[in-house]
């Protein structure tokens, strides 16, 4: 599988205003070892209401009661059906073979919850951050505010934050949870935007004047002296992955310390059952949703930073769901107790849930660990879709159509983003390298991080297009973040060791492999460690060896030429000048290099030479 972790790239500016001026069922091993417990584990409980909070009639009470906890993670705006490799999930055969199954899309993932929830009378539906941010143009033309209306539509109980909800800043993340329109766009219809109807969690997220979370740290559930509490958290590497303009006055703790400290709160308030909700995840050992990765034992198959979280995070926490790698597992790891506990992730996208069973003890208010049991499901696109959803989409469609349909270029095929070195990669280097040299002749190479690419590019039409059709859409979907094109002065010394940073430092666990612009070709060495991968006589630019005493004149995003994703050489570039953003330099290529008698063809990949 390719070394590129799931990156994460932050939005730089806003692109709006100025458009609109111009116009996710196989049940997954890993669920733990059921205890005997009583037959009125199900009993009874009140019927979720359509408010989505489960006001409803009771009945008579055993000890035992199953709460449902349906989660998902990493949205990120995707209301219609993700286009291509993005809109698909893996499924492990019996036979040991693999089949993909088309997944995705908020018409079907609301039928998918809506249908999981019937005959449960205590359901809760949760989130692990990222619902919004780096979203396709639908949401993203308009600040993801038709995804809040989605969640709500949707009966979202509460979501932690993600890194993606600082794209826009605290203040954008306040307005999304607690409504109002735009600061400077203003309503974008005849009603106000009402904000979140779910809470939004941040309990190591603080402002740095006053010390305090800037959203609530935790969230309780009630229902008929059921009590289940949840903690949210983001990564603590936030600030290192989102602009800092994102985070501006902002801190952001230690998970396990952030999430142990309000464990004893909880428990001090008697609510004794808890699920963390983490933005932070880890790498199954397969890319199948249905992977057993507790084979050969609990948590063997599930490498990472979530890993070491699950490990250390309190036992007074009874399950983990996360999220940020944009993989799928439903593991356990044992706690610092030695217990196994369950975590999970639902991939991105929509295109998976996860169904958790938590069965409450209402003698001690705890879960019952030795019996929860959890599995993913496939957001499949063969059942009906939601009609409110249908409605909500066909609302914003027509809002958008006008910027949005409007064509770019035209491709002869997929043009895909996967693996160390992706075709649509190379593409948009090539495209800022182009780009950059409009600005100036000189620009020499064209670095792109692997996270701002979002989506790949289909030949198959998403809507009227036709076939091949590039639409300003799509290449929104492609690159949301309205990030600018700068050019920099880099010494050879220094663009070697920036090569070098993609597999050591911060990148050193999971690499995050440059996408690099025609002409410039090095070997990635993977039977190395650390830095050792690149190998430094192996780097060419137009075939000829990198002069360290030399000035090379470098395009990359505005994000990476201030150092983010562990690149902080690319922060030490000389003579900055800052050009258009990137989705532009993209238009004007495809544009410039395209027709519909003769398309582009996807980049062959074969830069990067790779040693296993």
């Amino acid at each position: 599988m390719p070394v590129t972790a799931q990156s994460h790239q932050p939005r730089r500016g806003r692109r709006t205003q100025r458009l609109l001026a111009a116009a996710a069922t196989v049940v997954t091993a890993g669920a733990l070892a059921a205890a005997a417990l009583p037959a009125s584990a199900n009993a009874g409980g009140t019927h979720r209401g359509n408010d989505g909070r489960g006001h409803g009639h009771g009945h008579g009470h055993g000890r035992y009661q199953d709460v449902q906890l349906l989660s998902f993670n990493d949205l990120h705006g995707n209301l219609e059906p993700p286009a291509g490799s993005s809109g698909r999930v893996t499924e492990l055969q019996p036979d040991g073979t693999t089949k993909t199954v088309d997944a995705g899309g908020i018409e079907y993932l609301a039928t998918h919850l809506r249908e999981a929830r019937e005959g449960n009378r205590y359901s809760i539906t949760a989130a692990g951050g990222d619902m919004v941010g780096a979203s396709p143009l639908l949401s993203g033309l308009f600040h993801d505010e038709p995804t809040v209306e989605a969640l709500n539509k949707l009966d979202l109980d509460v979501t932690s934050v993600g890194n993606h909800e600082f794209d826009e800043g605290a203040k954008e993340l306040a307005r999304l949870q607690n409504g109002g329109c735009h600061p400077t766009e203003g309503c974008y219809t005849d009603k106000e935007f009402k904000g979140a109807d779910f809470p939004y969690l941040a309990a190591n997220v603080l402002d740095e004047k006053t010390k305090k979370p800037i959203l609530k740290p935790y969230w309780v559930w009630k229902q008929k002296g059921v009590k289940v509490g949840f903690i949210g958290v983001t990564l603590e590497g936030t600030p290192d992955i989102v602009s800092a303009e994102g985070v501006k006055g902002l801190s952001f703790k230690d998970e396990v310390e952030t999430i142990n400290k309000y464990a004893k709160v909880l428990q001090r308030q008697g609510v004794k059952s808890i699920v963390a909700l983490v933005h932070e995840g880890g790498f199954p050992a397969s890319s199948s949703y249905n992977y057993d990765c507790d084979s050969p034992g609990a948590g063997d198959g599930i490498s990472g930073p979530i890993a070491d979280i699950a490990k250390n995070v309190t036992p007074k926490v009874d399950a983990l769901v996360t999220g940020h790698t944009h993989a799928a597992y439903v593991c356990t790891i044992p706690d610092p107790a030695g217990k196994p506990r369950m975590v999970t992730s639902a991939a991105s996208f929509g295109r998976l849930y996860t169904d958790t069973t938590l069965t409450y003890d209402r003698a001690t208010g705890d879960i019952a660990r030795t019996a929860v049991k959890s599995a993913n499901h496939v957001v499949t696109r063969d059942v009906p879709k939601a009609p409110d959803m249908t409605r909500l989409i066909d609302k914003w469609s027509t809002l958008a159509a006008p910027i949005g349909n409007r064509p770019i270029g035209y491709i002869s095929g997929d043009i895909n983003r996967d693996g160390n070195e992706s075709p649509l990669g190379d593409l948009i280097a090539d495209a800022q390298l182009a780009y950059g040299r409009t600005q100036d002749p000189e620009t020499d190479l064209a670095l792109m991080n692997p996270g701002g690419i979002r989506a790949p590019l289909t030949y198959t039409a998403t809507g009227g297009e036709g076939d091949g059709v590039v639409t300003y859409a799509e290449g929104f979907t492609v690159q949301p973040f309205a990030n600018t094109v700068n050019l920099k002065d880099y010494t050879g010394a220094q663009l070697v060791q920036v090569l070098k940073e993609q597999v050591s430092g911060p990148n050193e666990a999971a690499p995050k492999i440059l996408q690099i612009s025609s002409g410039l070709t090095y070997t990635l060495d993977l039977t190395r460690t650390g830095a050792d991968r690149v190998v430094t006589d192996s780097i060419r630019l137009n075939g000829s060896p990198i002069d360290e005493n030399a000035t090379y004149r470098v395009a990359s995003n505005s994000f990476l030429a201030g150092g983010g994703d562990g690149f902080p050489t690319l922060g030490e570039g000389a003579n900055e000048l800052v050009g258009a953003d990137d989705l532009t330099a993209l238009e004007q290529y495809l544009t410039a290099n395209s027709s519909a008698t003769a398309p582009i063809t996807p980049p062959a990949a074969d830069r990067i030479t790779v040693v296993r």
